[in-house]
């Protein structure tokens, strides 16, 4: 793969908290390098209210965040996804459409912040860590030396990106 900006798309069912995040950490950690969508296979309509209060308090623009469906990107006017990574286990057990030019896929799943229950802090926490795991894996994607890897390298290197533990992704932070 040669020096160039990448389309890359995150999937979770809901598109509120997870794929958002990763949205968004990509395009601000990306340098332009990459170029960061998200969508969901069943949106639920709006972002996630702690999703918006975590990026605005981490000093993210919120402009761009909205809950989508994943057809929008399957479109022939779509654009052509380079990455298309599953957040969530459910996104990933389904039938997924067919994606433009044929983007290579790995499964990054995070535990799902919006289920967390207990207190309001306990809860701004579950969205805190799904922050800090995908933050984590963006980083290790980012640096990759795409120029010197063949297709089937980078595939192995974002398999094994989303294979890191919940627990080392913290670790790691």
């Amino acid at each position: 793969m040669t020096h160039r900006s990448f389309n890359v798309l995150f999937l979770c069912t809901a598109n509120s908290a997870r794929s958002i995040l990763a949205e968004a950490i990509l395009n601000r950690i990306g340098n332009g390098r990459f170029r960061a969508f998200s969508a969901g296979s069943q949106p639920c309509g709006m972002v996630h209210p702690y999703t918006l209060s975590l990026l605005e308090h981490s000093g993210f623009d919120t402009g761009f965040a909205r809950s989508k469906s994943w057809e929008e990107f399957a479109a022939s006017d779509a654009p052509v996804m380079d990455f298309v990574f599953t957040v969530c286990d459910n996104a990933a057990n389904e039938q997924c459409p067919v994606w433009p030019g044929q983007p290579m896929t790995a499964h990054w799943g995070v535990p799902d912040p919006a289920a967390a229950t207990g207190t309001d802090a306990e809860r701004h926490l579950a969205f805190a860590d799904a922050f800090r795991m995908l933050s984590n894996r963006i980083s290790v994607f980012t640096a990759l030396p795409f120029a010197s890897l063949d297709r089937l390298s980078i595939q192995r290197q974002i398999e094994a990106i989303g294979r890191t533990s919940a627990d080392d992704a913290l670790r790691a932070s």
